[in-house]
């Protein structure tokens, strides 16, 4: 057994100390250096539990066109949403960290994707027992016989376990509470979370299984843990949504194997999480009649085109003090356009409240939104309801110029799938399209959209 030694981390960023100090010279934070007893004989490999065959292998240097990428074939996760986040499938071999909030659905989704694959799938939970996943396993998929459940903390036990079953992918419920025995400290710390992280990559790069990890986050929203964690794995994915909603979105924050700007949505439903193939089904809603203050916009997330709602309240301030609210928007880029509108278009709402919603519970950055929040705060003070098969798609510049924006023929099929009559997109943009039903309305400056509104 090898010398135990004492060793010093920052429990922020994972830095080494040989000794305490108040602040962490890396990151810069006070108080997050925290003692830790670690302890690594020679051999620390996933192979030590079994056989210590990983030593025969010695990986040799090859030309880059020598390289065969034939076999990088991606597994099939039999769900949409999931497979287009992850770039068109899990590629073998790989790590994928799932983070989110406690309660928001991961558990469940990578459970229901562990009970659709046709192939031989691993789920090791180190949170619940095997009766407790049994449960939610019968509510989501009551007839998959494909999914093994495991529920060990001990990685060396895990190793010995997937050696026997020989899984096509696993799942792990979460990377915190897992613990090697070549490291003396508890599970969760940085230590452990590295030295299992470390296990599990050279398990899936050694056998071309991939991996699935859950991870826990912090009170600021980050994957809990040290940073490298992050470096570490292939793909980092982030499960966001409101606990008091039913809808849930997947996004890419990291992908080695394909675009991060990529959106997956689904819904929580009681018997699990359902795909939402069609986002505009959820972010625009049903009204009996119309109502002022409300505007469709046609946005992309990656290659997905998305017809959301914006929308707008605009009175004047009680107390003196205008008050400016935004949610699922810049606070900073709404008070810009406001200025624009005040400066450009003479309305005169610097005495006024203003607050603005993006429906759905998403957060939209994409700058074609900027003519839809216009529209709606017009429609607002104005008390003049738009049209509801009306939708926007342009940039506001400073000067009240209306901007092109990327793609915008893909944003004009999308409102003619969906039956809207009029689109106003930015005369600059070059369209091509041909023979469509939809209205094509260009306008060059935001005051032809006042003419429109008022």
């Amino acid at each position: 057994m090898a010398k135990v030694k004492t060793t010093f981390f920052c429990q922020n960023c994972g830095s080494q100390y040989a000794k305490w100090q108040g602040q962490c010279t890396s990151c810069k934070a006070w108080n997050t250096i925290a003692e830790e007893v670690i302890q690594k004989p020679e051999k620390s490999s996933w192979k030590t539990a079994t056989s210590t065959s990983a030593s025969k292998r010695a990986s040799k240097p090859l030309k880059i066109n020598e390289i065969d990428t034939a076999q990088e074939a991606r597994l099939d996760m039999q769900d949409a949403e999931f497979n287009r986040v992850l770039g068109g499938g899990m590629v073998q071999g790989s790590l994928t960290l799932l983070g989110g909030e406690p309660g928001i659905g991961k558990s469940t989704l990578l459970l229901q994707v562990a009970l659709r694959l046709p192939y031989k799938t691993l789920y090791v939970s180190g949170e619940e027992s095997q009766k407790q996943i049994k449960m939610r396993a019968e509510r989501i998929n009551p007839k998959e016989n494909n999914c093994y459940i495991l529920t060990e903390t001990k990685t060396q036990n895990i190793f010995k376990q997937i050696e026997d079953v020989a899984p096509d992918l696993v799942v792990i419920d979460s990377i915190q509470t897992l613990h090697s025995d070549y490291i003396e400290s508890s599970a969760g710390s940085i230590s452990q979370i590295k030295e299992c992280t470390t296990e599990l990559i050279k398990f899936a790069k050694e056998t071309a299984t991939p991996v699935l990890l859950i991870g826990h986050i912090t009170k600021d929203g980050h994957i809990a843990g040290p940073k490298i964690l992050e470096h570490m794995v292939d793909t980092v994915l982030q499960f966001e949504g409101d606990r008091n909603h039913v809808f849930r979105i997947l996004r890419a924050h990291k992908n080695r194997f394909g675009s991060t700007n990529e959106l997956g949505i689904y819904e929580m439903q009681g018997s699990g999480l359902r795909e939402v193939s069609n986002p505009s089904e959820i972010l625009i809603s049903e009204k009996d009649g119309e109502l002022s203050g409300n505007a469709v916009a046609a946005t992309l997330e990656g290659l997905r085109p998305l017809m959301i709602e914006v929308q707008a309240l605009v009175s004047t301030a009680v107390y003196g003090t205008p008050q400016r609210s935004a949610t699922g928007f810049n606070a900073k880029r709404l008070n810009m356009l406001l200025a624009v509108l005040e400066k450009r278009a003479g309305f005169r709402l610097g005495a006024k409240d203003v607050f603005l919603n993006i429906t759905g519970g998403i957060t939209v950055d994409d700058p074609a939104i900027d003519l839809a929040v216009v529209a709606a705060i017009l429609s607002s003070n104005e008390d003049v309801a738009l049209p509801s098969d009306y939708c926007f798609a342009a940039e506001v510049g400073l000067s009240g110029e209306i901007r092109p924006v990327q793609r915008v023929e893909q944003r004009i099929l999308e409102a003619e799938k969906l039956g809207f009559s009029t689109i106003f997109v930015s005369k600059y943009n070059k369209i091509a399209l041909k023979n469509t039903l939809i209205k094509i309305q260009l306008i060059s400056k935001i005051e032809d959209v006042v003419n429109f509104i008022v």
